[in-house]
C-alpha cells in the first residue's frame, strides 16, 4: 500500500539510528500538518513506552477546539520496522499500518520529526511545548529541502500552567 502511494515521491531519508528507549516518553506536539483526528487540537502529546513483545504503546491526548475542550485519547500501536529504528508502523486501525518515519531527531533526544514519504503528514515534536525559534525555522527549511510544502505546516497551541 505505501508503495503505490508515494511513486511520485523520492524515499524520504530517516536518520541513522534511533535508540528506543531514549525515544521513549513524553513528545509535545511543536507543529503539524494535522490528520483529520488532529485538527483543532490544543495541547497534544504522544507518550511511547516499550511493550514486552518489542512494539511501541502509544497515547495521543490532547484537547478539542481549546485549552478548556474535551480530551482526546488514542493509543494506536507503534511497530519498529528497520534494525535503524527509525522506520515504524502505526496502527489505529486493525490491519493497517501506516508508515511513521523519524526524518529529524538532535543528539540530546530533545527534538524530533516524524515524517512519510508521500510528504502528506508531518510533526515536529518537542520534550518540552515549546522550541526556540530559531530550531523552528531550521526545521521548516529542513522539511522544505525534504519535499514538503512547508506553508501547510501548522503550529499547535500549548499552554501549560
Amino acid at each position: 500500500m505505501a508503495a503505490t502511494g508515494c511513486a511520485s515521491h523520492p524515499p524520504m531519508p530517516t536518520v541513522d539510528h534511533v535508540d528506543l528507549d531514549r525515544y521513549m516518553g513524553d513528545w509535545y506536539v511543536i507543529a503539524n500538518i494535522p490528520t483529520f483526528l488532529e485538527r483543532d487540537a490544543h495541547n497534544a502529546v504522544e507518550s511511547y513506552s516499550l511493550n514486552p513483545d518489542g512494539t511501541v504503546a502509544v497515547t495521543f491526548t490532547f484537547r478539542k477546539g481549546g485549552f478548556d475542550g474535551p480530551e482526546k485519547r488514542y493509543t494506536p500501536r507503534g511497530f519498529v520496522r528497520s534494525e535503524d529504528n527509525a522506520e515504524w508502523g502505526m496502527q489505529f486501525i486493525w490491519p493497517f499500518k501506516a508508515e511513521f518515519l523519524v526524518v529529524y531527531l538532535d543528539e540530546d533526544y530533545s527534538q524530533t520529526v516524524i515524517g512519510r514519504s508521500k510528504r502528506d503528514y508531518v510533526w515536529i515534536m518537542a520534550r518540552e511545548p515549546s522550541i526556540p525559534e530559531p530550531d523552528y525555522q531550521r526545521i521548516l527549511a529542513f522539511l522544505a529541502e525534504r519535499g514538503y510544502d512547508t506553508d501547510e505546516i501548522e503550529r499547535v497551541p500549548q499552554r501549560w500552567d
